[in-house]
């Protein structure tokens, strides 16, 4: 057994191992020197992992049956690793949202809706549109930090299958809900009405108790950001549509 000492989203992680994909994954996040990096001594990790031979069987549950690559020990391994992070998180004022979350100008946006409705192709928009003011937080699954300092958005080694993100925190300014429309269009949206959406994207705890903490968690996100709803086209003006939407009819873009 291996085992790698990380930082993700301001917690020390200590993930015990057998299979070097994740430590690929999560090479971008290994622990630097405790002075520099932590809000603690580092005496003793957050979260300490180790996954199972039942472990290792029970994820197999939540895989494809394609691509084969995804039936390797070392990803499935990798993913109970992610799960058992995410079952922990909650103690600690995060959780996991399934989303694809981008950095502008030091503030952060998560586009969230179910697989395959355009999260990642409306976010490269925001990419093209912005530029080197864009930096990507998560392509995939975001941990959302909720303190008495505000919400934050931070990356996570799982960042989908291209590898976007950064080991970076940012103040979350705005949640949107996409959806796939035939012209472009955005709306402010309350925190009841997106409450349900945020639910369903995000990661729910089989502990009784992380779960009701996760529930409260998700509803300070619902009240101290930005809830909107988005639909959209997948061309470029939907990036300055979206953008202007949550920043009070800016439309951005390089020249501004």
């Amino acid at each position: 057994m291996n085992t790698l000492d990380t930082y993700i989203a301001g917690l020390n992680i200590r993930i015990n191992h057998r299979y070097g994909y994740i430590a690929r994954i999560c090479a971008n996040y290994l622990k630097k020197d405790d002075s520099e990096q932590t809000d603690d001594d580092g005496s003793m990790p957050d979260i300490s992992v180790e996954v199972t031979d039942e472990d290792m069987e029970g994820e197999k549950k939540y895989l494809p049956e394609d691509p084969e690559s995804v039936r390797h020990p070392a990803y499935i391994e990798a993913m109970a690793i992610f799960r058992k992070i995410a079952e922990a998180l909650p103690q600690f004022g995060r959780f996991l949202m399934h989303g694809s979350a981008i950095s502008v100008d030091g503030e952060g946006y998560i586009f969230t809706a179910p697989s395959g409705t355009g999260k990642s192709t409306h976010v490269s928009l925001w990419r093209d549109l912005f530029g080197e003011r864009a930096v990507m937080v998560n392509d995939d699954k975001p941990f959302i930090r909720v303190s008495d300092n505000g919400v934050f958005v931070c990356g996570s080694p799982w960042n989908g299958k291209h590898g976007l993100g950064a080991n970076i925190c940012v103040p979350l300014k705005a949640v949107c809900l996409l959806e796939r429309g035939e012209n472009n269009s955005i709306s402010g949206i309350t925190s009841r009405e997106a409450f349900p959406t945020l639910l369903k994207q995000s990661y729910r705890p089989h502990d009784p108790e992380m779960l009701r903490t996760t529930l409260g968690l998700i509803d300070r996100v619902s009240e101290q950001a930005g809830m909107y709803r988005l639909y959209c086209n997948m061309e470029p003006e939907a990036a300055m549509v979206s953008y202007g939407g949550m920043n009070g009819g800016i439309s951005g873009g390089m020249n501004e």
